[in-house]
């Protein structure tokens, strides 16, 4: 074997016995060895790459990439509005996306940041309308119209819009027909932006302090659930809610299965999964956002300001109770976390 692999060496040296001595022998051998095995052993390894290699498959669905430059069809659309003309831009592509989230979790302060681009059209809590999610029927025809550029509000851009959607609430009918939404969004090509907050405790204040002020109005009568202005924001941080901690730790597990959950049922579609609290800490985040919509970069910009800062001490009325209820859980870290 050895021969068959080196015959380079086979007429390289030419052995006098008398003249050299048998150690002088023994390391050229030695030498010949050495480098024969170097190259049995590269023709081996090269065998096993190319055929680990081959052995391989790249398993995906035609078409869902994430990468800009390979937005392909069916991610790229051509929408007719009925209600006005695209003119020169009815061959610019446009994409479709939904913003899929719970209340509370940053989902209007992320949408400002959206709507801040010249090329972004997200149109807001749609399904918050019953009649719009009495059933997947209307549903479709609602999502239909948002998509073909017919559904006008404040966020509606003009006709070269690059990328159009809307955020979609959990509770608001879209876990109530997962695979009829699923197929739509795989065959429409509409691309979901999950947006998640990490810390649920948190979360459960702003619901608990927002739901209060529904009722209460205290902006001058007025509720508001975002605020653009630190005067705003301090006036309505001091309300502290009582948090119920006998149902504390199973109101969080309901949250987390919630989202779980979900994941799960959105998961066959291009999607991205993304925490209001890393948004905050990496605002380089942003940029993979545009990415994934294929739109171009902006510096995105909101005028809204957080209500609820600094220690969760602060903003709980019987704080005691909850520290002691979450202490040694697999949720006591939300106790100290910021955001």
């Amino acid at each position: 074997m050895t021969e068959g692999l080196c015959p380079f060496f086979k007429d390289a040296f030419v052995l006098k016995p008398p003249k050299m001595s048998s150690l002088t022998i023994k390391m050229i051998m030695l030498v010949i060895a050495t480098v024969c095995g170097v190259y049995i052993c590269s023709v081996c390894l090269k065998q096993i790459s190319n055929q680990t290699k081959s052995s391989i498959e790249v398993i995906g669905r035609p078409g869902i990439i994430c990468e800009t430059n390979n937005l392909n069809y069916p991610y790229l659309h051509y929408p007719q509005p009925e209600t006005f003309s695209r003119a020169e831009c009815a061959g610019n592509p446009v994409r479709f996306f939904v913003i899929i989230t719970m209340q509370r979790s940053g989902s209007g302060w992320f949408e400002t940041l959206l709507n801040s681009h010249v090329n972004v059209s997200s149109n807001g809590e749609i399904f918050s309308v019953m009649d719009r999610r009495d059933n997947v029927s209307s549903i479709i025809r609602t999502l239909d119209k948002v998509y073909n550029l017919d559904w006008f509000n404040s966020a509606s851009k003009n006709e070269c819009s690059a990328a159009v959607g809307l955020k979609w609430m959990l509770n608001q009918g879209l876990m109530d027909y997962p695979e009829e939404i699923v197929e739509y969004f795989n065959r429409r090509g509409v691309s979901a932006v999950f947006l998640f907050r990490r810390n649920l405790l948190r979360r459960l204040i702003s619901v608990l302090a927002n739901s209060f002020d529904r009722h209460a109005k205290i902006l001058n009568g007025t509720h508001k659930s975002h605020v653009h202005s630190l005067e705003e924001a301090e006036t309505l941080s001091k309300y502290k809610p009582l948090i119920n901690s006998t149902s504390l730790l199973s109101s969080l597990k309901e949250t987390e299965f919630t989202m779980a959950q979900a994941l799960t049922y959105f998961n066959s579609t291009r999607h991205i999964t993304l925490y209001y609290e890393d948004l905050i800490k990496n605002r380089t985040k942003l940029a993979d956002v545009q990415d994934f919509l294929g739109i171009p970069h902006m510096n995105l910009t909101s005028r809204q300001v957080k209500i609820h800062k600094g220690h969760l001490r602060e903003h709980i009325k019987n704080w005691i109770d909850v520290n002691k209820t979450l202490n040694g859980t697999a949720y006591e870290k939300f106790l100290q976390l910021d955001y």
